[in-house]
């Protein structure tokens, strides 16, 4: 279930999250890894997608991107770039099985509650081909909060990020930490894993 709080403040503030996202594709840490592990022409699922940046620019690499949000605002944008199909959807609306290639679920699933975690990263991991790459980032740290735009979130240590993977049935195979200003202004630490199912 997605926190209607969140999804309010990222409908009314849509523009604005926009070019703030569209100024980090270039300069993200684990976004040419994710590319390079592809296959040519491959189904990449970019889940809470946003404003499609990202959706974008791995389509411009000849994949096939399917862009989901659960905010019309976002799924508008999204549909706009070249190669990108982008549907409404919440993380729990996310099924099938040996779907995608690769998956990008990039600081979406940390707007989920910690008890819905092992759910979603379950149906991930099915929609996942054997093998495929699956990427995922998240705000670093303890327990849920909302931050100073009502938005809610869950922070979670490498850890406890791994622990889960590998009990979806993932294997972890990079990390990568930083700490970056987000919608809110404030700078924050945030940890990506790669992993492959």
């Amino acid at each position: 279930m997605s926190d209607e709080k969140t999804l309010r403040t990222y409908a009314a503030k849509a523009q604005t999250y926009a070019d703030v996202v569209g100024a980090t594709v270039e300069k993200d840490a684990m976004l040419p890894a994710f590319l390079a592990a592809l296959p040519a022409g491959a189904e990449v699922l970019d889940l809470g997608c946003g404003p499609g940046h990202f959706a974008a620019a791995i389509a411009a690499q000849g994949h096939h991107v399917t862009a989901t949000d659960a905010v019309q605002e976002m799924v508008d944008m999204a549909a706009q770039h070249a190669g990108v199909t982008a549907r409404l959807a919440r993380f729990d609306q996310i099924t099938g099985t040996d779907i995608y290639d690769g998956i990008w679920a990039n600081f979406s699933l940390l707007h989920a509650p910690r008890e819905a975690m092992p759910t979603h990263l379950a149906a991930l991991h099915r929609a996942l081909k054997p093998r495929g790459i699956f990427h995922i980032a998240l705000k670093s740290g303890e327990g849920s909060k909302r931050d100073s735009l009502d938005r809610l979130y869950t922070y979670y240590t490498k850890e406890e990020l791994t622990g889960l993977l590998n009990t979806a049935g993932f294997t972890v195979t990079g990390t990568c930490q930083g700490c970056d200003k987000g919608l809110d202004g404030t700078l924050a630490d945030w940890i990506g894993l790669a992993a492959h199912g």
